[in-house]
């Protein structure tokens, strides 16, 4: 009985230091390093588009810890800006995704075409930079008009990248079609937030025109005019946005390029 007694004694008290190994493994300071950025055009322009999953998601994967990593993601702001002051001091490799040529690219059997991703040691305040190829320069012409409730602005989208710049960064990844090209449609987003886009738009006066197949292509570089719905309540101050999109899916997303926002008051 003795024997059992002492057996006893020493497995909890080789439970009670594991326990207290587990508690230890948590008694890291908090992450307080800072990785801020912008995402822009060969011409400096920055990339606008939207906040969430269909905009510019940052991945980040450390490579200075052995062992499987979980890669950590996070969003640009509609500006193409992104700024995450809570990240761990380490090494890391930096990708952006978004409504551009993807900067990693590989055939369907994985081998590697081209990585124009990032390596940096994070630490304190670290910059980081990406010059990317949009797929559509999206711009509202002069203010947008606004009477009887209605918001009509005219809309000018044109290619960031040329059909034979995209084909040839694109094909060899397999599965190419020259209908990824099209336009599919053009958004008007309107909100009350001036973060307006399909994260922040408001349905009963946000619209859209679908373009099927290639009907788009002879609109390029012209302007196109298109209205809100519904009736927007006279003396109110909105914002709105337009956002076009090709038909082509980037991580298995086909996200929206954008234009600035425009505060419009309605009379």
């Amino acid at each position: 009985m003795k024997k059992i007694t002492n057996l006893l004694l020493v497995a909890s008290a080789a439970i009670c230091a594991a326990s207290c190994s587990l508690f230890e493994l948590d008694n890291y300071d908090a992450p307080a390093e800072t990785l801020f950025g912008k995402v822009t055009d060969a011409a400096g322009n920055p990339v606008l588009t939207d906040q969430g999953s269909e905009g510019i998601r940052v991945r980040l994967t450390e490579t200075s810890w052995e062992g499987n990593v979980t890669p950590l993601d996070f969003y640009c702001r509609p500006d193409g800006t992104f700024n995450n002051t809570k990240v761990f001091e380490g090494d890391y490799n930096i990708r952006i995704d978004g409504p551009f040529i993807p900067l990693v690219r590989s055939t369907q059997d994985g081998t590697l075409l081209s990585d124009e991703s990032k390596n940096a040691h994070v630490k304190g305040q670290t910059e980081v930079n990406f010059i990317v190829e949009p797929f559509l320069h999206v711009e509202l012409v002069g203010i947008p008009q606004a009477a009887g409730g209605k918001i009509t602005a005219n809309v000018k989208v044109t290619r960031g990248v040329s059909k034979e710049d995209f084909r040839s960064k694109v094909e060899p990844m397999g599965n190419y079609s020259d209908d990824f090209l099209n336009v599919t449609d053009i958004q008007l987003f309107v909100s009350y937030s001036s973060s307006v886009g399909y994260r922040a738009r408001d349905d009963r006066w946000s619209s859209s025109i679908e373009y099927a197949g290639a009907s788009f292509e002879d609109l390029l570089g012209t302007e196109v005019s298109i209205s809100s719905k519904g009736a927007i309540p006279s003396g109110r101050k909105v914002y709105v946005r337009a956002a076009a999109r090709i038909n082509y899916a980037t991580e298995g997303n086909r996200r929206w390029n954008y234009s600035e926002p425009i505060e419009v008051y309605l009379p």
